[in-house]
């Protein structure tokens, strides 16, 4: 079990803009609560599984209430245990670069791979789907080279935090903040972007580690 999930999508490692924010904010929560305890998934470096053939058969039997075939098992375990790592988590922290007006492709794949029936959303033909991920937290960090809200669609668009945001709330999980640095096209402005963008991450992980501590008082 954690208490902070730090889901790192850029492969830039000190190079990222999302990933040097997201990580002020959870220094902040350390700060002020040192017994926090942390997960990290580094997307790039650990790939979630390839959510391939044998898995989405597992899938299909277990929609269908059917046991899931032997076979398909080893892929199907894969993705349970890839789930169950945000399952253990209360909040969740998201460096989320924008690529190509969307979301990189391992965290494309590691929700692919975690969106299972009877893991992070039931389904009722009368009521629809259900998210089963309540009670779980999340920040996402979004940032971007060229692309910032209300620009025109010459300088890019938002299926990036728009995509993210709905699948939160699809299976349940409650975003309690979101950070942007957008954009992070390098000009006589992007420094003081940068620490105010750092500063808002601080407070906000602050505000976070203290809530925390009123409830589990």
């Amino acid at each position: 079990m954690s208490d902070v999930l730090l889901i790192n999508a850029s492969p830039r490692r000190d190079a990222s803009e999302s990933l040097r924010i997201a990580e002020g904010l959870l220094e902040a929560m350390l700060a002020s609560d040192p017994a926090l305890v942390t997960d990290r998934l580094d997307l790039f470096e650990n790939p979630p599984p390839a959510f391939g053939a044998g898995a989405a058969l597992a899938k299909m039997d277990v929609i269908a209430g059917r046991e899931v075939k032997a076979e398909r098992q080893e892929e199907w375990k894969q993705a349970l245990e890839t789930a169950e790592r945000l399952r253990a988590a209360e909040l969740w922290v998201l460096a989320v670069p924008m690529w190509n007006s969307s979301l990189p492709w391992p965290l494309k794949q590691l929700i692919d791979t975690v969106t299972q029936p009877g893991v992070a959303f039931s389904f009722d033909p009368a009521a629809g789907y259900r998210g089963l991920l309540g009670g779980r937290r999340a920040v996402p960090i979004y940032t971007s080279q060229v692309y910032s809200p209300g620009v025109a669609p010459e300088f890019g668009v938002d299926h990036h935090s728009t995509y993210l945001a709905w699948w939160l709330e699809f299976v349940g999980v409650e975003q309690v903040g979101e950070i942007r640095l957008q954009p992070t096209f390098p000009d006589d402005s992007l420094p003081a972007r940068r620490e105010a963008a750092l500063e808002e991450a601080r407070v906000l992980g602050r505000r976070l580690a203290n809530a925390r501590e009123a409830v589990s008082a």
